[in-house]
């Protein structure tokens, strides 16, 4: 009862600036413990003393001791403030856009940006959503990509009109060039690698900018039916030799590939740039708006050429600022690198963040969809928040959390002089329809505590195993204490587990594991646990995967 009274005056009064309200803290004790309804008269004098202790002592104190004994009563429940991404601008019809990876990997926590993005616009216009998988350069793909992309987007809850796969397309690319080609905006250059950066850099026009375009034409189809070796010949759109940005004066169009692309085999020899077949695309397949970073200010200019000359209406652009993401391998080359060498397990290794590893850690896509409404459409360059990440998917994973203890570095100790005992914890602080689980302990019973706990208790200082009992450190043992109150008493409460636990490993994201003992119980829970005053864990079969504090 004590314990009861205690636990309630204190939420109360961190609910309210420091200050507890007599009545409605009777009304919590006695909805949380029915049985008190009949001692209602002899409770009444133990909250008004307690609440009266409570009131006198400063906020920061009380808080302090709730992250001590109570730690779930600091976690309050936060108000949602509705975040609405800002409107498209000139919306007239259907709006139609798109997401545009590259099948090198699955996708990554930083894709999952443009697709909640895109996929928010055209839900709210009731647009359709294009998936297009840009494989044109075949060195760079990566085959499971081609059904896990998707997968990875039914996970989001992101939904796609149709699925376009670029290097199907390529006759339409061929024949896109050669009209660009016949009307001089396009030429074939032979010239050296560093010849041709060269004069681009000085803005001084290659020896076969001004070719005659049936000589362009035959030597393009030359490139198509693969006379020509890799590096030998390219196509260059024609743009400003002036520019003040020599990436976007006469950039290349085309390029030859002699490396063999997983879809098409040999079928295809010579490829479009990103450039090229990105435009085409989006006017081909109707874009109206183009959300991306704003990396791509510079490619959004290079493809304007081509609008310019095939005088196509130009998408609605905009570009957001870029995301740093503290901990994620960028680069698929590095992971596959990683994959072959036994580095990684797979794509879904819990040290990757993929959406596959947030996926298996125990991630809600709910989670992913959230943090980039309310990061929103800002132009600022910014640094993904793990904290604030983690802070989302916590509150929508607590209410289902059962919680368990885990003690890592566990040490065994007999605790001396202790009777017969029962303890009852349970299984969610707020959720009394979970129900508890129970362990009945012999007399003088062996208990496995943290080291770590125990190297910051004295010896002879009293501390309580939570849900059981105050013990005192003695040595290599705990010492069953005759003083067993606690509510008025700053001490510390740590976890412990019974004899019979099963011993388990904990796979951290940082690649390390936790070694140590888990309660017996766990086996009757599955999903996402809270280990208490450790983390949030999804539970195995004999480890868990840590998700986050």
């Amino acid at each position: 009862m004590e314990e009861a009274i205690r636990k309630a005056a204190l939420r109360n009064a961190l609910d309210h600036g420091g200050k507890a309200d007599l009545k409605a803290v009777v009304a919590r004790i006695l909805g949380d413990n029915p049985d008190f309804r009949a001692r209602a008269k002899e409770i009444m004098p133990l909250v008004e003393s307690e609440i009266k202790k409570i009131n006198s002592t400063p906020e920061e104190s009380l808080r302090k001791e709730a992250e001590i004994r109570y730690p779930e009563l600091v976690v309050k429940e936060k108000k949602v403030q509705e975040h609405r991404l800002p409107d498209l601008k000139n919306v007239t019809g259907k709006v139609v856009m798109r997401l545009a990876p590259s099948p090198s990997g699955p996708l990554h926590v930083g894709h999952s940006r443009m697709a909640i993005l895109n996929d928010e616009y055209t839900k709210r216009y009731g647009g359709s959503l294009i998936l297009r998988l840009e494989d044109t350069n075949p060195a760079n793909i990566d085959p499971m990509a081609y059904d896990q992309i998707p997968k990875d987007l039914e996970w989001l809850d992101v939904k796609v009109s149709k699925i376009v796969i670029q290097s199907s397309r390529m006759q339409i690319y061929y024949s896109e060039a050669r009209k660009l080609i016949e009307k001089g905006h396009m030429y074939v250059c032979q010239c050296a690698r560093e010849k041709f950066r060269k004069s681009r850099q000085e803005g001084v026009a290659c020896e076969h900018r001004d070719s005659d375009p049936n000589s362009n034409l035959e030597k393009f189809e030359g490139m198509i039916g693969g006379e020509y070796a890799s590096g030998n010949a390219v196509a260059v759109l024609k743009t400003d030799l002036k520019h003040s940005n020599p990436s976007i004066r006469d950039w290349i169009a085309f390029r030859i590939s002699s490396s063999v692309h997983p879809l098409t085999g040999e079928k295809a020899y010579l490829y479009p740039t990103m450039n090229f077949s990105v435009a085409v695309d989006d006017h081909l397949l109707g874009l109206t708006h183009v959300i991306r970073g704003t990396d791509h200010i510079n490619n959004t200019e290079k493809q304007s050429y081509i609008f310019k000359y095939n005088r196509w209406k130009v998408p609605e652009y905009f570009h957001y600022g870029l995301i740093s993401i503290p901990g994620l391998i960028i680069k698929t080359s590095i992971v596959k690198k990683g994959i072959l060498s036994g580095e990684f397990k797979g794509w879904d290794d819990v040290r990757l963040q993929t959406l596959m590893a947030l996926a298996r850690r125990g991630y809600r896509p709910e989670t992913v969809r959230r943090y980039w409404i309310e990061s929103g459409m800002r132009t600022q360059n910014a640094t993904f928040s793990w904290e604030i990440f983690n802070s989302m998917n916590r509150e929508l994973i607590d209410h289902d959390s059962r919680r368990l203890f885990f003690v890592p570095s566990a040490q065994k100790l007999k605790v001396e002089g202790a009777g017969k005992m029962v303890a009852k914890i349970p299984f969610h602080p707020e959720r009394k329809e979970l129900g508890v689980r129970e362990y009945e302990l012999a007399p003088n019973p062996h208990v496995y505590v943290s080291r770590s706990d125990l190297d910051r208790i004295s010896e002879g200082e009293t501390f309580r195993l939570k849900d059981l009992c105050n013990v005192e450190k003695n040595r290599m043992s705990l010492k069953f204490s005759k003083d067993q109150s606690y509510g008025e008493r700053k001490i510390w409460i740590v976890q412990w587990c019974p004899d019979n636990s099963d011993k388990f490993e904990v796979l951290k994201p940082d690649g390390t594991v936790d070694e140590g003992v888990i309660e017996p119980k766990h086996t009757e829970v599955q999903g996402i646990s809270q280990l208490e005053r450790y983390g949030y864990v999804k539970l195995q079969e004999k480890y868990g995967l840590f998700l986050h504090p």
